[in-house]
């Protein structure tokens, strides 16, 4: 299995995506703050994985700590958090991890300070085992809605790379052709970060599992000619009304499928589920810096001064996802319901 990210007694080790897939690098991070550049810049990405790469931040920030009494181990604490918060504005993973982490502290926060340092490594370290296994099981449910033999198309990169293993949308692929199904992927490139060219095509390929990669503007001509049977996608933030934040084009790509009648599945953790926020216009979306668009692989390619929008996500309307895949379980619409179900939201609700 590819390791994304892991805890090391040197600090929290990660590919280093940006340069893939011409070059496999790890950076070790031995302080928070590397940590926050690493999410910020894309080292780490996708929202899985920026949920756990939190986790270990805040570990790592705290055992770093010279506080000497629980007081100002607190005001560490809480700086920290700030800071890992202010990465990335979209995945809602981020803010899901750092309230685990202080929820934790609280619970903790009367035991010695090594203790307390020790207990929130092993949460970190928690927070990553429990990723791997709830993408297995989102594995399994979603297996069963991939088609026996075909294509599948999928958008951006939902696989290992953007998880602490196995990994979402590519998990249920995996998933599905662990159970004998005969898949062929098309991927599309991603413009204009290319994941799915760069990391979607480079995973599936180290699996042995057919990949076409094709260009965003080429999968409504691949849906026409009958090549695609379905698609898997992942998510960085799930609205209660099922409305889904997932990487820019994703919206393009569930309207084609509604044109061309083929299923659109959504796979992502529960802790992509922000019951919080009623609906897709309460997302907020990231913007990224411009060179993005302008440059490819350092090569400006668009005239000086031109204006460019790079918005990093949007967000597709639930009237157009056929399902969305968890690892407790498969919701439908109407997704208020159902994601509350499996979320464990119904006796709050009630309340």
């Amino acid at each position: 299995m590819i390791q994304t990210l892991e805890w090391t007694d040197k600090g929290v080790r990660f590919i280093d995506q940006t340069k893939l897939p011409t070059e496999e690098v790890y950076v070790t991070c031995k302080t928070h703050q590397q940590v926050a550049d690493v999410i910020r810049n894309m080292v780490v990405r996708g929202a899985p994985a920026i949920g756990v790469a939190a986790g270990m931040g805040i570990a790592l920030g705290v055992n770093n700590s010279k506080a000497e009494t629980t007081g100002d181990l607190k005001r560490d604490f809480d700086a920290i958090c700030d800071l890992i918060s202010k990465t990335r504005p979209t995945a809602v993973n981020l803010f899901w991890a750092i309230r685990r982490m202080q929820e934790k502290f609280d619970r903790i926060r009367i035991r010695p300070i090594p203790q307390i340092k020790r207990d929130l490594i092993e949460e970190a370290q928690r927070m990553h085992a429990e990723d791997i296994a709830a993408n297995q099981a989102m594995g399994r449910h979603g297996a069963t809605l991939m088609p026996s033999d075909g294509g599948v198309l999928t958008h951006c990169n939902a696989g290992a790379l953007a998880t602490a293993g196995y990994g979402t949308a590519l998990g249920v692929i995996r998933a599905a052709v662990e159970q004998g199904k005969k898949i062929h992927v098309y991927a599309d490139e991603t413009r204009p970060f290319l994941q799915g060219s760069r990391l979607t095509a480079w995973e599936l390929m180290k699996d042995g599992i057919p990949t076409t990669v094709i260009s965003d503007n080429m999968a409504g001509a691949m849906m026409k000619q009958g090549k695609i049977g379905a698609i898997v996608v992942g998510a960085d933030r799930i609205a209660a009304n099922g409305d889904v934040a997932n990487k820019i084009g994703t919206y393009t790509v569930a309207i084609l499928a509604k044109e061309h009648g083929i299923p659109f599945y959504v796979a992502a953790p529960i802790s992509t589920v922000d019951m919080a926020c009623p609906d897709g216009a309460g997302i907020p979306i990231e913007q990224r810096d411009g060179k993005e668009v302008t440059h490819i692989a350092g090569k400006q390619m668009v005239p000086d001064g031109v204006a460019v929008e790079n918005p990093a996500f949007d967000v597709t309307p639930a009237k157009y996802v056929a399902a969305i895949i968890t690892e407790r379980g498969v919701a439908r619409a109407p997704y208020d319901e159902s994601l509350r179900r499996l979320a464990g939201q119904e006796a709050e609700v009630q309340k």
